[in-house]
């Protein structure tokens, strides 16, 4: 007997919809290092995580006192280019500045 033809003996039949979650979230965080300088940095929140300049501000003095700074929580795949932006920008400008991710 087919799906659409199932005896319900006069019961409504719901239909269940699979759950769907929210994608686990990875925060990204910029290392501080000696060579790299806070005006790259406030570059890189404003241009590759879109923050207002205050809020750049922030992260980088964050980054620069306390040895790294988180700049956002992502998705996995969203996190994993974000950190590759950052390390090809740092590269084609001559600096060290790493990022990294990790579970948020």
């Amino acid at each position: 007997m087919a799906d659409n033809e199932r005896q319900t003996d006069g019961q409504v039949l719901e239909k269940t919809r699979p759950k769907t979650s929210k994608p686990e979230l990875f925060k990204v965080v910029l290392h501080n290092d000696d060579y790299t300088t806070m005006q790259f940095v406030i570059e890189v929140l404003e241009g590759i995580f879109h923050k207002s300049p205050a809020e750049a501000f922030r992260i980088m003095m964050h980054v620069h006192t306390r040895g790294h700074g988180i700049c956002g929580a992502y998705p996995y795949e969203v996190a994993e280019t974000k950190v590759g932006m950052v390390h090809d920008a740092a590269r084609e400008r001559g600096y060290p500045l790493r990022a990294s991710m990790e579970e948020a």
